[in-house]
């Protein structure tokens, strides 16, 4: 196992430059800067905005540029943010986990929505259950997110003041201890069902899906033969088996807890990853969007070694070499 970590992580590294230098170009190579965008509210002459782009270093060529970059991001010094004048490490720290804990109770409210209505839909298949369950399975993957935050501002927020209307703390407030937990947990409710409900409908169709192949296998119609109960032989020898590609799709789903949720972040006014991004975007925050870029990337890889990892757990024919 420790072999097998040490020789991907070390296949890791190549990727990651490559990934590095395409994400460079891309993102330098995109009209416009992080001044001329400020210009247009200022008042500043030419020989002002040509000083200021000296010390961004904007009008650097661009492998110097980049040999500047990675020079520091070997040491994990990613530049300092054009926006926040702070480390972009620093910055993607700050809003990262607020994006995280958003992501990670949607992320475990979405499996246990979509794997038990996935199974049981199987298991009915073509009945007024699995219909039922397909039909909303659909309607949950094609609702745009922005569409259905803002039904459910609507309803909660605005209409029946139950749930704030956005942000992660009440204005003003000085919540500390339970308080305060109970006050960020409101504030999660409706931006976590968004997250879940756009997301359970593929888990949902991904798991029926699984577990059809799995039930078709000549070893569940032995089992059945034997006399089992349909229970054991669903939750005991056909799920093991249809977990393993569930469990592979978990694994590919980490960059997603870290990288934000653009729209729903800036529909509910949350300081997460995904709403800073889309700003670094719009205010030409280079450093910003590159270390963020990275951060995303390097996570992918990661969660391919998690499901790699996964699938060898929940498959022990499946050896790690």
């Amino acid at each position: 196992m420790w072999n097998y970590l040490a020789r991907r992580i070390l296949q890791m590294i190549p990727i990651i430059i490559g990934v590095s230098i395409i994400l460079f170009l891309i993102i330098n190579l995109v009209p416009g800067n992080f001044i001329d965008s400020k210009v247009s509210s200022t008042h500043m002459t030419p020989q002002q905005i040509q000083h200021l782009k000296d010390i961004y270093g904007i009008n650097d060529p661009i492998y110097l540029k980049y040999l500047k970059w990675i020079k520091g991001a070997v040491h994990f010094d990613f530049g300092d943010s054009f926006t926040y004048q702070k480390p972009v490490s620093t910055v993607i720290n700050t809003y990262v986990w607020n994006s995280f804990s958003i992501a990670l109770v949607a992320f475990i409210l979405e499996l246990l929505i979509a794997i038990p209505i996935g199974i049981i839909s199987a298991t009915r298949q073509y009945s007024k259950t699995d219909m039922i369950f397909t039909f909303l399975a659909l309607i949950g993957i094609s609702f745009p997110s922005f569409f259905l935050g803002y039904i459910l501002i609507k309803i909660f927020a605005v209409d029946l003041h139950i749930l704030p209307l956005a942000g992660l703390n009440t204005p003003g407030s000085s919540y500390v201890g339970f308080a305060f937990i109970v006050d960020r947990l409101k504030h999660m409710v409706l931006p976590v069902i968004v997250l879940a409900l756009i997301s359970a409908g593929s888990m949902m169709r991904y798991t029926r899906t699984a577990v059809l192949e799995i039930v078709k296998q000549d070893y569940i119609r032995t089992a059945r033969a034997k006399g089992l109960s349909e229970k054991v032989v669903i939750y005991k020898h056909a799920l093991r088996n249809a977990l393993i590609p569930i469990v592979t799709l978990i694994g590919l789903s980490l960059p997603g807890l870290f990288s934000g949720a653009i729209i729903t972040e800036s529909i509910f006014g949350i300081p997460g990853i995904g709403k800073i991004a889309l700003e670094a975007v719009t205010k030409r925050d280079y450093p910003l969007l590159m270390g963020f870029s990275l951060f995303v990337a390097v996570l992918t890889l990661l969660g391919n070694l998690l499901s790699d990892i996964l699938y060898a757990i929940v498959d022990p024919r499946v050896k790690l070499k």
